[in-house]
């Protein structure tokens, strides 16, 4: 056994005074007697003097006296006199001493503190309590503090170092880092569950209101994106052809019947993958269509150059025979389990027991939606010297909730260029257009089907307002020579109407923010949780077995049950879920807060912090990236007959999923 560092006769704790070796001139005065006035140890044994009045009389004889030398008197004590330097002037040549006279002046009251009471000289007791306690001000903009003195602590600079709020912290001196790293952290405490309320708040609930579910993407939207996503990566073994370098064709038309009312030949729509991107496009096919003049292509690139939110965007067009003919090809943007208006509104319901029941009439603040986003459309178009010349309820998708898009735009630029017609008259003709849409789902009819306007107007001038009715008979009417119509006159007219659609946009944006602020906390779980896994419980680690029980590694192993495998007291699961992301939360953000980890059997405990923890798995995950990348160095310089004998040799004990010849090709093949 090691000697101890210290022996047994110091480690006896001293009772009383301090006992100092006898002197022979006990003309010192005990210090107690200077400080306290009186010294409890003075029938103990202790050598100094404590008679005040003896050792004042020794000064009166030493003052009067000044030649005589007292043989006790050191060299250096406080009666020495005080440095004076030569070129102070005669004002700093007073001599200042320190007497023993000072341990009966009255104790000291600072400025501030209340009015100067007299205090009695033999009265030597400190009394805290007649002593205000100090409050200091965090006021950056006042001259003192909250008790009339000046600012002593520099607070207001202090204050002044770290602002919260600023967006930009980098700049500030002496700001702590935007994520807290380092062990540094602003001076407000932090809330660290870091969920923050972003958005609109329609609801009045308390915290303990709320379930898990509130934690998540609200389900009717995670089962829509669910749903788009699944129709994107849907794949139909069918024999369609690979089309360029577009492939995996799925066919999107509902019905086999060929239209030819809008654009003269029969169209098909078909989801495809680029090998090029690898993003998923819309394919629209144009069959039998036989190209004439390579100038009538060209004009697609004018189309490319429109981005508008509610026109849906063209890539690219080219023909082809993989289809068995002559086929125009047009690329545009996809956009899954998307509608169109006439699917959407003019469709009728089958039910049971009826064969169709009709549809309610449209809500007159969804037509004036349409009209807004239509009218959006036609200034980008007629902007860039195009006409959109394809508004039909036919192709016009509705892609989200009273989301509406321009489809099919460019096509009839290219099928009909050689009988081109000016673009003045293509632009009054899409108002016609734009009147005839919005008629036929004011009413709900089908273009084919709407003969005559006048009755179509007056039949929804019963459902609808009169300035709707305005807004339609003003598209429908022509513009007297030479004067024409313009899209700029239209949305003046319908400015009211386009600031409630944008109004209604952005609520909707703010409430797609908010939950994408959920989102990007579930992320930061994630992504610990992810580098916990790599780290617990792993069976092997550079030869050693328990790695994952050894060191940090098994402190991480405790806080994965401190997390997850909690019990209460009838030993039944904690399945708290505000209690799991606290924790998770804590230990991204490296906190000073101390926790206590006990092992299963209960004979291991700890006491560990977050931010102790945080570089514990930073370490451990480093070491696994490190392993991982000196195992990928040694097998590119090893051959492979070598790291096959390797393999059989550090894994003999273990099943081995392959046959050696099997694991030589492949690694030969890689």
């Amino acid at each position: 056994m090691a000697a101890p560092r210290y022996q047994s006769n110091e480690l006896r704790r001293q009772v009383g005074s301090p006992r100092v070796k006898p002197r022979e001139n006990k003309e010192t005065l005990c210090r107690n007697v200077v400080i306290y006035g009186h010294c409890r140890f003075e029938d103990q044994g202790c050598t100094f003097l404590h008679d005040q009045n003896k050792t004042n009389n020794q000064n009166q004889n030493q003052n009067q006296n000044p030649g005589q030398q007292d043989p006790s008197k050191k060299s250096l004590n406080v009666e020495s006199p005080s440095f004076t330097p030569a070129n102070l002037g005669p004002a700093a040549a007073v001599k200042k001493t320190l007497t023993p006279q000072a341990a009966n002046a009255p104790s000291f009251t600072p400025r501030g503190l209340g009015a100067a009471t007299p205090v009695d000289a033999d009265a030597a007791v400190f009394n805290p309590a007649a002593i205000r306690e100090f409050t200091p001000s965090f006021d950056p903009n006042a001259a003192s503090g909250s008790n009339g003195t000046a600012d002593p602590f520099n607070l207001a600079a202090a204050a002044a170092a770290f602002n919260p709020y600023a967006e930009n912290h980098g700049g500030m001196a002496g700001a702590a880092p935007q994520f807290y790293q380092g062990g540094q952290f602003p001076p407000q405490p932090l809330q660290y569950h870091l969920y923050a309320p972003v958005g609109p708040h329609r609801e009045d609930l308390l915290q303990y209101h709320r379930v898990t579910h509130d934690f998540f993407i609200p389900e009717k939207l995670r089962e829509e994106m669910q749903r788009k996503s699944e129709a994107a990566l849907q794949v139909i073994n069918s024999q369609l052809p690979q089309v360029d370098n577009y492939h995996s064709l799925v066919a999107l038309d509902t019905t086999q019947r060929k239209n030819i009312n809008i654009f003269g030949y029969s169209s098909w729509v078909y989801k495809a993958t680029s090998s090029k991107t690898g993003n998923i496009y819309c394919l629209r096919r144009i069959e039998g269509f036989r190209l004439t003049n390579e100038h009538a292509i060209r004009s697609v690139k004018e189309w490319r150059r429109i981005d508008n939110a509610n026109v849906i965007t063209i890539y690219d067009a080219f023909t082809t025979r993989a289809f068995g003919d002559s086929s125009l090809i047009f690329v545009q943007d996809y956009h899954p389990l998307a509608k169109s208006l006439a699917e959407h509104h003019l469709s009728p319901n089958p039910i049971h027991g009826q064969r169709f029941q009709p549809k309610p009439p449209i809500p007159e603040t969804v037509l004036w939606g349409y009209i807004s986003q239509i009218a959006n459309a036609l200034k980008a178009i007629h902007s860039s010297n195009l006409a959109a010349r394809c508004i039909d309820v036919s192709k016009i998708l509705l892609t989200g909730k009273n989301r509406i898009r321009l489809n099919a735009c460019s096509i009839l630029d290219v099928v009909q260029f050689e009988n081109r017609r000016p673009l003045l008259e293509l632009q009054q003709d899409d108002f016609v257009q734009f009147g005839r849409t919005m008629l036929c789902l004011a009413t709900g009819t089908l273009p084919a089907h709407l003969n005559n306007i006048t009755t179509s107007l007056e039949q929804m001038s019963r459902t609808y307002s009169a300035e709707l009715r305005d807004t339609l008979i003003w598209l429908f009417t022509p513009a007297q020579t030479p004067a024409h119509k313009t899209i700029d006159e239209f949305i003046r007219g319908v400015a009211g109407h386009i600031v409630t659609t944008l109004d209604q946009s952005q609520h909707q944006a703010d409430e797609l923010n908010t939950e994408l602020y959920r989102e990007l906390e579930n992320g930061r779980v994630v992504r610990l949780l992810l580098k916990l896994g790599t780290i617990n419980e792993r069976q092997e680690f550079d030869g050693d077995r328990q790695w994952s029980e050894n060191g940090e590694r098994y402190m991480l192993k405790l806080f994965r049950d401190y997390v997850f495998h909690q019990v209460d007291a009838n030993n039944n699961p904690v399945l708290d879920m505000g209690h799991m992301l606290r924790s998770l939360n804590k230990l991204d953000a490296g906190t000073e807060e101390k926790i206590c980890l006990t092992s299963r059997d209960e004979q291991t405990s700890f006491i560990v912090s977050y931010k102790e923890l945080k570089k514990q798995m930073g370490a451990a995950f480093n070491d696994l990236q490190k392993g991982r990348q000196e195992l990928e160095q040694q097998q590119h310089q090893m051959e492979p007959q070598q790291w096959m004998q390797q393999q059989l040799e550090t894994r003999s004990r273990s099943s081995w999923p392959f046959s050696a010849k099997t694991r030589l090709q492949s690694w030969s093949i890689g």
